[in-house]
């Protein structure tokens, strides 16, 4: 064991491990859910804390010994190999000083390790007075959370681009399709499978745009405001080389905040970025619906198209498969659409010179990005890769569907092409009988002009129905 002590007294740990005192008490104080951070919180609370010891001795603040050490327990941090150490609910107070403090006394030390010195020596480097150096939690933790998100920025975008391109493919693979299309989950004019899968395409392509727009606005950082915006304990040129250093590192367009004061009160730009990742989710949560009811039966839903059998459906009906990947999907988009309300609540309950509440938007915005990429890269490879169209019951469907009189409109009128309709509904038989029936009977009259539509004219308006699906009057 070892003893630390703090402001508010002395506590023991554990000799081996590499978080302090602060953090000790954090994870007594807050043994809330059981979760830890976020990989994308771990690195990029590092990556400052590395920018910072490069930034500092540039500045003649810190000897380099201590910032070799600091520069490279930071980046031993970043690699993953201390992850084991974070140990914070994210539920904790507010601000996320624990978690700083958490990145602080690890950092320190294993730079104290570095240096030949046993943890907890903090005469050889110190969590606040060099680690932490010109440093507070309340400009680290939001530009964290920036740079956390910009880290896995394309690997979001590269997920949500492989379903995107999956589709596109499908609605090429799907175009000679035929189907009847639905509105009000009734039967509506015909349309081809392709049509509907490129619309999938590119809602999410523009999905993807919306995203890279809101992420721009993550670009802009706040480091250097210390505790208030002032920059009070910074060097004057602290802000301006932190983000160049910090660019440099990642290879990331940064840029210097325009207002530290601003950066600090606001967490809008966090708030945007997780509003486009929910707007993300709901596209993807209205495709698995329909992928669920285009692939429902197979003897007694629509069967249009089938979808891969990965795993057995039920405990108890044999041969039943059920569509799971779809199902996943749903549920992963309906949690990320309640972490963006979490981040929205968090991000409107600032008050004055601080948003206290950026613990729970970092976890919940890292743990939208981490559930979309898995949940959407599993729908993909799974199951949207796999999609085969089922035409000869898509084509069945369709040839029932008596809406199709709606491309009679032009040559009969609404009223009389609604009555075709009735009539065919009530007998189960085609539009193209009924108006068969109609012509034989000298009642199916021009709209316009005082004639009788001939057979030649319905054939040519509904006898090809892919023409249907290319729009125009017919």
């Amino acid at each position: 064991m070892r003893t630390e002590r703090d402001s508010l007294g002395e506590k023991s740990l554990q000799a081996d491990c590499y978080f302090g005192i602060q953090t000790a008490r954090a994870i007594e104080n807050f043994p809330v859910s059981g979760l830890r951070p976020w990989r994308a919180f771990i690195w990029s609370m590092a990556l400052i804390k590395r920018s910072a010891a490069n930034v500092n001795h540039a500045l003649g603040l810190l000897d380099e010994k201590k910032s070799k050490a600091i520069v490279q327990a930071s980046s031993e941090v970043m690699e993953g190999n201390f992850d084991t150490e974070f140990q914070v609910d994210p539920f904790q107070a507010g601000a996320g000083t624990s978690h700083n403090m958490n990145i602080n006394e690890v950092i320190a030390n294993r730079a104290i390790e570095i240096l030949g010195g046993k943890k907890g020596d903090y005469s050889i480097v110190n969590p606040n007075d060099h680690v932490n150096m010109a440093q507070s939690t309340n400009d680290t933790i939001p530009t964290a959370i920036r740079l956390g998100c910009l880290w896995r920025l394309d690997e979001l975008l590269k997920s949500i681009d492989g379903l995107s391109n999956t589709l596109q493919t499908k609605s090429v693979e799907f175009d000679d399709v035929l189907k009847s299309g639905r509105t009000h989950l009734q039967d509506a004019v015909p349309v081809r499978l392709g049509q509907e899968f490129g619309a999938y395409a590119k809602a999410l392509q523009r999905d993807r745009k919306r995203i890279l727009r809101s992420a721009n606005g993550l670009r802009r950082l706040g480091i250097g405001g210390t505790a208030t915006g002032t920059g009070l304990n910074a060097h004057p040129e602290y802000h301006a080389r932190m983000v160049q250093d910090l660019s440099k590192i990642t290879e990331l367009k940064l840029s210097e905040s325009d207002n530290l004061f601003e950066s600090m009160q606001s967490l809008s730009d966090a708030a945007d970025f997780s509003s486009s990742i929910r707007i993300t989710a709901m596209t993807l949560t209205r495709i698995a619906n329909d992928v669920r009811l285009l692939s429902s039966g197979p003897s007694t839903g629509l069967d249009e198209i089938r979808l891969p059998a990965v795993q057995p459906g039920s405990s108890i009906m044999p041969g039943k498969v059920n569509p799971v990947l779809a199902e996943m999907l749903n549920q992963a988009m309906f949690h990320i659409q309640g972490c963006d309300h979490t981040v929205a609540l968090a991000s409107q309950a600032g008050q004055l010179e601080l948003n206290v509440m950026m613990p729970i938007i970092a976890h919940n915005l890292f743990e939208m990005m981490q559930v979309m990429i898995g949940a959407v890269q599993a729908f993909d490879e799974k199951c949207a890769q796999g999609i085969t169209a089922n035409s000869v019951k898509a084509e069945s469907w369709l040839n029932k569907n008596a809406i199709v009189a709606t491309a009679l409109n032009p040559l009969i009128g609404y009223l009389k092409a609604g009555e075709l309709v009735k009539h065919a509904m009530k007998q189960n038989v085609s539009i193209r009988q009924i108006a068969m029936e109609h012509i034989n009977d000298g009642t199916l009259k021009h709209k316009d002009e005082d004639r009788l539509i001939t057979l030649d004219e319905v054939d040519k308006t509904i006898g090809d129905l892919r023409n249907l699906t290319n729009g125009g009057i017919h």
